[in-house]
């Protein structure tokens, strides 16, 4: 069986990838500190790839019917392999990986292996957007957008991209949705819940609290009105005074 975490980095999606590993599922040959499958070079040059079949339509729209209909670019798909090497070469029986990028192309992801396990992971975006993250400038990844130089404004752009191109794409025939807080403050009930979709044991790992709320003492920009709805949708509580 193959896994892979489709969340936007810095929303706690290290949390997945150590808990896959200490359960045996092998991760990749070589994992960094946030169980990101290494050298990423590939992906990232996958990632601006898709990107020129992407069309900004202004704003924070885009088009993705190039991705969703159009055929894989053959490039694309040969650096996913090489990416993947380490993974898709293995006999082991339960393998995956995770790393953040995943998500910018999670429609050709989703055609290259649809019968794979996707976890969708998200976080708050109000803590998403107060650390910074290499996909902060979508454009860095081949992503068109209107640029700005205001930086959280830029992450949350960047976190509103992410949701809205997971959204667009077909849900693949297995997939399962994780709040990283329901994860960090119900970790039992939420591992049953992956356990029961992915069909096998989980490991307890170590979890704090300390990120959850972060936003409730930061001092900067951490809430736009277009992030409302997905909050909402993903059962964020939005105080009255912020609507």
């Amino acid at each position: 069986m193959l896994i892979t975490i489709i969340g936007r980095g810095h929303s706690g999606t290290r949390a997945m990838s150590h808990t896959l590993s200490a359960s045996g599922v092998y991760m990749g040959a070589q994992l960094n500190g946030s169980g990101d499958l290494i050298p990423p070079g590939d992906m990232y040059e996958a990632c601006r790839v898709m990107g020129k079949y992407l069309v900004h339509k202004g704003g924070l729209e885009w088009d993705f019917s190039k991705v969703l209909n159009d055929p894989i670019d053959p490039e694309f798909e040969g650096l996913i392999r090489n990416y993947l090497s380490s993974v898709l070469n293995s006999d082991a029986e339960r393998k995956g990986w995770k790393i953040p990028e995943t998500t910018l192309v999670y429609p050709w992801i989703v055609r290259m292996f649809p019968d794979a396990y996707y976890i969708h992971w998200v976080r708050d975006p109000r803590d998403s957007i107060i650390g910074a993250h290499l996909t902060d400038n979508l454009a860095d990844f081949g992503v068109p957008y209107d640029f700005t130089d205001d930086l959280r404004l830029r992450r949350a752009i960047s976190w509103k991209y992410q949701r809205e191109i997971v959204k667009a794409t077909p849900v693949p025939k297995r997939v399962i949705h994780v709040r990283f807080e329901d994860f960090v403050l119900k970790q039992q009930e939420t591992l049953r819940r992956l356990e029961q979709f992915l069909g096998f044991p989980l490991e307890t790992i170590p979890v704090s609290r300390d990120p959850i709320g972060r936003w409730k003492t930061d001092e900067g920009r951490h809430i736009f009105d277009f992030l409302l709805q997905d909050m909402d949708e993903l059962g964020y509580e939005v105080p009255a005074e912020v609507r």
